[in-house]
């Protein structure tokens, strides 16, 4: 029997979305490839994070990966990962995240390895940091984009954004695990409830509370739900939101799975994998126009997008009031034939076949 591939991941951002996206993509190709995965823990990581992932996968903690740019700790993880990778000898590298895409990309030539980059989401179009140093991150991208490696997006949003770097660019969408959601899904008690608009994820600049805070306000009459925490939660101040807290999988599947609305106004995104599980869950999305919202969302086919906070208010009263269900049985088919983690796996190996030549 021949000797699988070698494929090591280096991941510093292995917290909410990615952490996901990792677990879920590591674990379809683990069959195929040797699988590695060089990480650093967050905030955001579950506690039992090496419980997700199958036990064949090979896990190894970088201990000097830092979140902020630091001369120090980012000479060390960059030394650090060399080492990793001379002792693991991969046949191709993958790097996650700003941080690890920009160290990996010099540590090592793209050569004999086949190297590959995914921003999920660059830092340089996040609107909470400040413009100088956003040109800074673009300066970075921009110089790191000149080496030998291949960028894959997690959206064509993003693609776009990349082929302003490199022509050495594709993408792959993010997707779900359907089966793995689906059985959360089916050991979910469905309650009777009232009319109910929700979102999930960190309440953070990013996920733009004071926006949901002042939709809330329009309707006093509607519960509205934020599934997560988070350093901005004194932002949701009108009376009729519930903030849950931080909650485990199966807890957040049962607040979605008993409401009616996916709500997600966001400053930017990736390619969000909340919204993908609430479409894949037949709710109405109403999202902001933003890169990877509006990728996925097709005003009016699938779903609705909205710029400003009258637009939001409007179409959570049309979601009310009349029927919408081709538009969220839309939704959900989008998700079984191109967002979910059996076909962006399957695109990934023959990303990663062709660069071995085979």
């Amino acid at each position: 029997m021949a000797t699988k591939k070698k494929i090591l991941y280096i991941v510093e951002a292995m917290g909410g979305g990615v952490f996901t996206y990792i677990v879920d993509l590591a674990n379809e190709l683990v069959d195929t490839y040797d699988m590695y995965i060089a990480y650093a823990v967050r905030k955001q990581t579950p506690s039992n994070y090496k419980e997700y992932f199958d036990k064949r996968i090979h896990l190894i903690e970088v201990k000097n990966f830092a979140r902020a740019i630091n001369a120090t700790k980012d000479i060390a993880a960059f030394f650090e990962i060399r080492k990793i990778a001379k002792e693991i000898k991969p046949d191709i590298i993958h790097l996650h995240s700003s941080k690890a895409g920009a160290l990996g990309r010099f540590a090592f030539s793209g050569k004999r390895v086949s190297l590959f980059y995914t921003p999920h989401g660059y830092s340089f179009l996040m609107e909470n940091y400040k413009p100088m140093k956003r040109r800074v991150f673009k300066l970075i991208e921009s110089v790191c984009a000149k080496r030998n490696c291949t960028t894959i997006s997690c959206s064509v949003g993003e693609h776009q954004e990349s082929l302003k770097l490199t022509k050495r660019a594709t993408y792959v969408n993010n997707g779900i695990n359907m089966a793995e959601l689906q059985e959360i899904i089916d050991k979910t008690e469905k309650v009777e409830h009232p009319f109910t608009v929700y979102t999930l994820g960190r309440i953070c600049y990013q996920k733009n509370p004071t926006l949901f805070n002042e939709i809330a306000g329009s309707f006093p009459n509607v519960k509205f739900v934020w599934i997560g925490d988070g350093e901005l939660r004194g932002e949701l101040t009108s009376k009729n939101i519930e903030i849950t807290g931080w909650a485990d999988r199966s807890t957040a599947i049962r607040y979605a799975v008993n409401a009616d609305v996916f709500l997600l106004p966001s400053r930017w995104e990736g390619l969000p994998i909340s919204l993908l599980e609430s479409m894949y869950m037949k709710k109405i999305c109403v999202v902001s126009n933003v890169i990877g919202n509006r990728d996925v969302i097709h005003n009016g086919e699938n779903g609705l997008v909205c710029s400003t906070a009258e637009e939001f208010a409007d179409a959570i009263k049309t979601t009310e009031d009349s029927n919408n269900v081709a538009m969220s049985i839309h939704a959900y088919e989008d998700v079984l034939k191109e967002y979910n983690t059996k076909v962006m796996a399957n695109k990934y190996r023959m990303i990663y076949e062709e660069s071995l030549g085979n």
